[in-house]
Formats: C-alpha cells, structure tokens, sequence
C-alpha cells in the first residue's frame, strides 16, 4: 500500500485580545461528511495551492518569523505559506489580514500515518487587531467551516477538537504568560512510523 503522500499546509491560530473573559480564539467546525477530520472544530487553514506561490505578499515577515521558516523550509515555501495562511483565513471566515508583519510562526505539525490526508502544517498566530473591518462579520465566508466564533481558551478545550489542536492552544496559552517568546517552535514530526518532537531554533 502506498504511503498517504503529505501536502505542505498552513494554519492561522486568530487571536482576540481585551475580553473581560479573557483572550480569545477563532473556531470553526468542519463539516460532518468532510473526509479529513469531520466535525471537529478547528482553526482556519488548508493545503499551500500552487498559486500561493506567486501571489503577493502584503507587508514582510518579522525577522524571527522569516528565520524560523526559512530554517526548516525552502524559500518559495517560506513565500507561499503564510499567503496560504492568509487566504484560507479569508475563505474560509470571510475575515481579511493586509498586512504579514504580525504574523507569528508558533507550531508545526505532521499528520500522523494510517489518516486519508496528511498535512505538513505550519501555524501561524495572528492578532485580531490586524484585521480590517468587523472581527465578528463572517457573511462572507465560503461554505467549508460552520458555526464560526470567537472562543475563550478554556471554553476551547470543551469544544470537539483534533488532538493537534489541543496541543497548540496549550502553546498558545503558555507563551501568553511567558515573559518573552518562546526560543523555539514546537515540531510534532510524524514522518516516520514513531512521531517525536523536536525544536525549530
């Protein structure tokens, strides 16, 4: 049998600050007859398209987020990911960030073997201040996540989540509380038969 051949992804992780409730998330669900990962609540995010490559690039990545990309991809990837990053966001909430300079990259992950799609996903964390026009109008969001909305971390974990996801939220909630970023970025690396997990400097 062939191995599941795996496609490079990228993810935004949206996060809203200034709640009385404390920080908040972006969350959507999947639908219940989708082939990867049905019905779960997720992120927005999806697989690099070939055009991703050569669309323009609002704005530069932060020197941090351009070398941790770069230390682990190759240069078209370290174009074409975060605008990856950005369009899914827009198609998938109806939600709009023009500019890549507050991007961070937080997280990456490998789809375990024996699932029907395997991503190569790279996380990225965005501020909701970044956002043009209403954070909470998702009227033009295209059909693929329903029941989008702003949760609270804690509210999160309650919610049907992947188990990746789980992971990043307490990633997440950690640097939130850490008194500088974090030295490295979390890699799930399932490329093999055994994950394990390793550090992109």
């Amino acid at each position: 049998m062939t191995d599941t051949p795996i496609r490079d992804a990228a993810t935004v992780i949206v996060l809203r600050k200034g709640g009385d409730d404390g920080p908040r998330v972006l969350l959507g669900q999947r639908g219940h007859g989708a082939v990867f990962m049905p019905g779960k609540f997720v992120f927005p995010g999806g697989a690099v398209d070939a055009a991703d490559f050569n669309a323009p690039l609002c704005g530069s990545l932060s020197p941090l987020c351009q070398t941790r990309l770069a230390s682990e991809a190759d240069p078209a990837l370290v174009h074409a990911l975060p605008v990856a990053a950005l369009r899914e966001l827009r198609e998938e909430t109806g939600l709009v960030v023009e500019d890549v300079t507050g991007l961070s990259f937080v997280f990456r992950a490998i789809t375990p073997p024996k699932h029907s799609r395997r991503f190569d996903a790279r996380f990225f964390l965005a501020d909701a201040a970044a956002i043009a026009g209403d954070i909470d109008d998702f009227s033009r969001a295209e059909d693929e996540l329903s029941h989008l909305q702003w949760v609270t971390l804690q509210a999160a974990r309650r919610f049907d989540l992947p188990f990746v996801t789980r992971v990043v939220l307490g990633e997440v909630e950690a640097a939130l509380h850490a008194p500088q970023p974090p030295d490295h970025v979390p890699f799930y690396d399932h490329r093999g038969p055994i994950g394990s997990v390793r550090a992109i400097r």
